[in-house]
């Protein structure tokens, strides 16, 4: 029985100090692989912005010119929206424009969010949510990009 106690000592030893070793390793390869899958939807999300938002406001299509009547604002809201949209979903294919685009396109959500609840269809507000979601974990992630590109150049 004594001889089977080191052993097992020696076995709860050794399992206490390997996942300290892997997890240093492992929480590397999460981050990596959260960087990823933020790509993958950095990418999906940019091109729902530019094709499927931005570009319809643009051309003048007619739901989106109802839409902006049903707001109440004026056409000018739907060129300025389109163009935060556009300017938004190029910046979150640039690495290090990625993290500031996500910022200002969190702004953009807020308002879309708001709009849907009070003026348009309030079910909808769950799609700018689910947007302003991962535009929050890209501002996240990206925020070392972002602050080397806020810093003033120095004289």
């Amino acid at each position: 029985m004594s001889a089977q106690t080191p052993t097992a000592t020696r076995a709860t030893a050794t399992r206490t100090i390997a996942p300290r070793t892997t997890g240093a390793h492992a929480s590397a390869g999460d981050r990596r692989t959260l960087r990823k899958v933020l790509w993958g939807a950095q990418i999906l999300i940019a091109a729902f912005l530019l094709i499927a938002s931005a570009l319809p406001k643009f051309a003048g299509q007619a739901d989106a010119v109802r839409t902006f009547e049903e707001i109440g604002w004026g056409q000018w809201l739907r060129y300025v929206t389109g163009a935060v949209e556009a300017a938004g979903a190029i910046g979150l294919v640039v690495p290090r424009l990625a993290g500031l685009a996500a910022a200002g396109l969190i702004g953009l959500m807020g308002g879309a969010v708001l709009t849907q609840l009070l003026v348009l269809e309030p079910a909808w507000a769950l799609l700018p949510v689910g947007f302003a979601v991962v535009f929050a974990a890209v501002a996240w992630d990206r925020r070392a990009e972002s602050r080397q590109v806020l810093r003033l150049p120095k004289r």
